[in-house]
């Protein structure tokens, strides 16, 4: 039965161009916001999902600043630690110099002193934004371990986050490395010195050691953090990011048929005009 009143082709062609709109207008967000998922709507379980990761890579951001912070004190302690072995070393040969009877104890003596003013200037400037792993028992005068902050580990429900720390403890060479005890006044002193500044190699090689396994630490623990967050970026991007290929040939195919609702609905809104041919 064909009726003036009711086009039910006409609606039926409406009602499909309308969700072809509808899916072209879904299709070219993607396209220009990159995203199959930019809202909760779009899919909950999955956007809920995605902004979890995301708060967990910018955690992981800070994380690498922090690493990068504990790095650069650390790497300048070493430095100033290797660089104290290397006069201690001088200071040992001008020992062993001096248990002679023939040799100017004095001058030696002078070269010592120069060398010791040398390892107490180091001391005090291996610091890095105001923390000294040297300086004395504190780092910054009041903890006396450097804390970085390493990781944030999320529980197994995914509700919980603890933070994880790396640790490295000050060195103290105001102390620790104190050369007061080299007398080469005369070869017996300066024999009697060789004990002590044997001792004191002893002290800086061993917190040489002790830094340079937590920068090596560090140093590995922010090379893990960086793949973690590269990682967990590449998930964020697979569960929401739009896949441009797929898009692009999507939105050309619901062009298509756009432009094929538009005729059927024409077609369709044309229809009741054949009755005209009945009354003539």
């Amino acid at each position: 039965m064909t009726s003036i009143l009711t086009n039910n082709g006409a609606m039926v062609a409406l009602q499909t161009l309308q969700s072809i709109n509808n899916n072209l207008t879904d299709a070219q967000n993607q396209i220009s916001t990159g995203k199959t998922i930019a809202s909760a709507k779009d899919n909950s379980a999955v956007w809920a999902i995605s902004k979890v990761m995301e708060s967990d890579v910018a955690g992981f951001n800070a994380v690498s600043d922090s690493l990068a912070l504990g790095e650069g004190t650390v790497d300048v302690a070493l430095a100033g630690v290797e660089q104290i072995s290397e006069i201690l070393n001088d200071i040992k040969e001008k020992v062993v110099t001096a248990t002679g009877e023939n040799v100017d104890h004095t001058k030696i003596g002078n070269e010592i002193t120069q060398l010791t003013s040398q390892v107490t200037q180091i001391i005090a400037a291996a610091q890095f934004n105001g923390t000294n792993l040297l300086n004395d028992s504190t780092v910054d005068g009041s903890n006396a371990n450097l804390t970085v902050l390493s990781s944030l580990d999320r529980n197994a429900g995914g509700s919980g986050i603890t933070a994880a720390n790396i640790t490295v403890a000050a060195q103290d060479f105001t102390s620790n490395l104190d050369l007061s005890d080299i007398d080469v006044s005369d070869s017996t002193n300066a024999e009697a010195s060789l004990a002590n500044i044997e001792a004191h190699i002893q002290t800086a090689v061993n917190s040489a050691a002790t830094l340079g396994a937590a920068a090596a630490r560090i140093e590995d623990q922010q090379e893990f953090v960086t793949k973690l967050s590269n990682a967990m970026k590449s998930g964020v991007g697979a569960l929401v990011d739009t896949d441009m290929e797929e898009a692009s040939a999507r939105l050309k195919a619901l062009q298509t048929q756009q432009q094929l609702g538009v005729q059927a609905l024409s077609i369709a809104n044309s229809a009741p005009q054949a009755l005209q041919q009945l009354f003539r």
